[in-house]
């Protein structure tokens, strides 16, 4: 028993302290967070937007059909049936080494900077076709009287879904949206395929450098789990101040 504790001390003494190996897992969390926050930002902005294009289009009255909310509501659904019917990792291959070397001719390959960019806008793309099938579950959920009543006090469309329809349907979704927020917390580990340095990246390097695979490992696996345990907490305190809000 004491000679397992001591290899057990000493593998995380390789790991944490070593060579200053915990600036891996500083740098790669730092990464994560900040993949994961830009691409929520854009998955949301683009998620609404699509959820907004088939709503509108959904509710118009069948003899009075738009030709140009039509095609964009085509567009949409082509879009999501691509994004989600394809795996998350191929996304990310396919921007890195097929999309962006295009898009991006001049850019340096393989700076974080660079990598970061890719990962913010595959992550963002895939994870806009989520959010745009949660918030419109959302918005289709909210009774057709308040649309009506929005209307009838001189809004525009636009102006009723920002002021009313919307902001209802944020707080019936909001679960739903933390839900897919930690998915895309986690779902950035794959980021390693193409190079950037993430928590998950920085655990191989130190197991590279260790030949020690267990405690690096189970390391992040126990700092995913607690980034995961203080969002569901934030996402549970959001919940009840909006509870509380509705019962005023």
């Amino acid at each position: 028993m004491g000679a397992w504790w001591e290899g057990i001390q000493e593998d995380i003494y390789q790991t944490f302290v070593y060579k200053g190996n915990y600036i891996y897992f500083v740098k790669g969390v730092r990464i994560t967070l900040l993949v994961t926050a830009l691409a929520l930002v854009l998955g949301v902005v683009l998620g609404v937007l699509v959820a907004v294009i088939r709503s509108a289009h959904d509710q118009q009255p069948a003899n009075k059909k738009n030709f140009v909310l039509g095609i964009l509501n085509g567009i949409c659904k082509f879009y999501l049936t691509v994004i989600r019917g394809t795996p998350m990792m191929v996304q990310l291959l396919i921007m890195w080494f097929v999309i962006w070397p295009v898009v991006f001719p001049g850019s340096t390959r393989g700076t974080d900077g660079n990598l970061i960019r890719c990962a913010v806008l595959a992550f963002g793309i895939n994870s806009g076709a989520y959010v745009a099938e949660i918030v419109r579950s959302g918005i289709m959920s909210i009774d057709k009287g308040q649309m009506e009543a929005g209307r009838s006090l001189g809004l525009n469309y636009i102006n009723t879904m920002r002021f009313i329809i919307v902001p209802q349907a944020f707080k019936n979704v909001l679960p739903a949206l933390g839900n897919e927020l930690i998915t895309l917390l986690k779902e950035t580990s794959i980021v390693t395929v193409i190079g950037l340095k993430d928590l998950t990246k920085g655990a191989m390097i130190v197991q590279a450098n260790t030949y020690q695979a267990l405690v690096p490992f189970l390391g992040i696996a126990v700092i995913y789990l607690a980034m995961v345990m203080v969002l569901t907490w934030l996402l549970g305190k959001m919940e009840r101040r909006l509870r509380k809000s509705d019962l005023r």
